[in-house]
């Protein structure tokens, strides 16, 4: 995502183990070929993300984007298939970075009940006669 003209991702850390069976995915996401590897077509497309890779032994693996405005997003991405690891990456590139702020404060709903009344089935405005007094002034 960019903020007037400044792509917000900075850089993208990729950490996983090199032997545990919940990094199986990103193990394979990274040792594709040179033409197939998903990965390098993600830099191509994006050279203003610095792509950081380190093996971290004994844990899950997990994603993570670091921002222009100095935030960070971790995702895990233990135990999932090659589709997922792009969609989180592609997720990290899209967003801000920035926490989420609720606008408004005012709720749309409330507890109060409604001034005009409650619609009920018995009610028959149909054959009542109304009368109305047209006053100019």
């Amino acid at each position: 995502m960019a903020t007037r003209g400044i792509p917000q991702l900075q850089k993208l850390y990729i950490r996983y183990c090199e032997h545990g069976g919940s990094s199986a995915a990103v193990r394979d996401y990274l040792s594709r070929p040179p033409r197939t590897s998903h990965l390098i077509e993600f830099a191509t497309s994006n050279p203003h993300v610095q792509i950081v890779v380190k093996p971290r032994n004994g844990h899950h693996p997990y994603i993570q984007g670091e921002y222009v405005t100095g935030q960070s997003k971790q995702v895990c991405v233990k135990n999932v298939n090659e589709k997922r690891i792009r969609e989180v990456m592609t997720m990290l590139r899209n967003t801000s970075g920035r926490k989420i702020v609720r606008l408004g404060g005012l709720a749309v709903r409330g507890d109060a009940l409604s001034i005009q009344g409650v619609w009920t089935p018995m009610l028959d405005i149909k054959e009542e006669k109304f009368e109305m007094k047209i006053v100019e002034g």
